[in-house]
């Protein structure tokens, strides 16, 4: 019985360190195989139970499923069943779910993508993914040259994901895929911002925030309506499932006065509020 030097707990009806002698022997006898599966495959057993049932499993209890899934994947013609049990899930852990359920059903993916540090490089990004949905968008200001964007979009399938792939090589973008990067998923996604870069115009940036409908497009219609006059130096967007994104974007304005901005802001058709002078930003992003 093999014992182990960590446990993790998030399935924590089934975290032991070492399995039972009187269970091992039973096991022994009536078990064929043994199938792991990782965190992200336990959240979308979890998300396809509340689905199909309308009942909150926890994690351990969606732990059978989440083995069917990948069983069921090298099989077929069979009929299946799992055995779901227990439904003392932890409220403070649902959210964790909910975003970790995309990548455990392989239809979320994580991109970083180099873009030119100029004007309109992110509407020519933008319409590369056409009407995918967006999860997420992160960029801050830190190269004269070249930007790194972290970028989340859904995807039908691997086929689709293999499409978009060749549409960003074909396009001249380079880019990592960080979906199965656990630091990325874990930290970074969170992290992605800081200090503009020394190589910029501090006091040239102003900072704003705004909402946008949440639909396939919206990003790049966004984009579109913005234009490629002024440059972006930072961008953190993220769809949480709610009928509106909040976007918060830092905009270069180098022009003395700043009436020209207000006034191209003022005729788009999103509500921006200025936050240049939030203490937050002041600290840890300016």
């Amino acid at each position: 019985r093999v014992k182990l030097r960590e446990v993790g707990l998030f399935a924590d009806g089934v975290a032991v360190e070492q399995i039972g002698k009187h269970n091992f022997d039973v096991i022994k006898e009536c078990v064929d195989g043994v199938i792991t599966v990782s965190i992200d495959e336990l959240c979308a057993a979890v998300k396809d139970i509340f689905e199909d049932t309308r009942v909150l499993s926890e994690p351990a209890g969606a732990l059978a499923l989440a083995g069917l899934k990948k069983y069921a994947s090298k099989i077929s013609n069979k009929r299946l069943l799992a055995i779901s049990s227990g439904a003392n899930v932890n409220f403070e852990r649902l959210s964790y779910i909910v975003e970790r359920s995309e990548i455990g059903e392989n239809r979320e993916k994580l991109l970083s993508i180099k873009i030119p540090e100029k004007p309109g490089s992110f509407l020519k990004l933008s319409k590369i993914f056409g009407r995918s949905q967006i999860t997420e968008f992160n960029y801050r200001l830190s190269d004269q040259s070249i930007a790194n964007v972290l970028v989340g979009i859904k995807t039908e399938n691997e086929e689709a994901f293999k499409k978009l792939k060749y549409k960003l090589s074909h396009n001249k973008f380079k880019f990592t895929d960080l979906t199965k990067n656990q630091i990325s998923n874990d930290h970074l996604r969170h992290m992605v911002g800081g200090h503009k870069s020394i190589f910029s115009e501090k006091d040239s940036e102003r900072l704003f925030r705004c909402q946008f409908p949440v639909r396939p497009g919206a990003l790049v219609g966004f984009l579109k309506d913005f234009g490629a006059k002024w440059n972006i130096s930072l961008f953190h967007y993220r769809n949480l499932g709610a009928a509106f994104a909040n976007v918060l974007i830092g905009i270069e304005d180098k022009v003395k006065d700043s009436s020209a901005l207000d006034k191209h802001l003022k005729s788009l058709d999103y509500s921006f509020i200025e936050e240049t002078e939030n203490g937050a930003y002041k600290e840890f992003l300016k």
